[in-house]
């Protein structure tokens, strides 16, 4: 059993507009993203599936196919290694959830945020 807190946890930068942090189990990781307007997180896709809620402001997200709005309060289910990108259109936090865990985030080797790190 583990407790902690965001304030707890480490807050990692991604260029000016973009913090995160997590925290992962034996089978998920948790992560809080911090988006200053205009951040965008580019195009990837991973095994895990992921859950989105947004706990405020607003996030677009951009598949092939199509974009989707995601608001304050609303939770969006993204399926295993579907390829997809992040634009922030207000300030906002948002609460991810993934299962299984990120592995590239532990072993830091999610270069498509590192890449933009200031």
């Amino acid at each position: 059993m583990q407790k902690t807190s965001w304030e707890e946890l480490e807050i990692e930068k991604f260029g000016e507009l973009t913090k995160r942090q997590m925290i992962s189990g034996e089978n998920a990781t948790l992560g809080r993203w911090q988006f200053a307007k205009g951040a965008v997180v580019p195009r990837h896709s991973h095994l895990a599936e992921q859950y989105t809620m947004i706990v405020s402001g607003a996030v677009k997200f951009v598949f092939d196919d199509r974009e989707v709005l995601v608001s304050s309060g609303e939770v969006l289910l993204i399926p295993s290694n579907v390829p997809h990108a992040a634009i922030a259109l207000e300030d906002s936090v948002n609460v991810d959830f993934f299962a299984p865990r990120r592995e590239d985030w532990i072993r830091g080797e999610d270069s498509y945020v590192r890449d933009k790190r200031a």
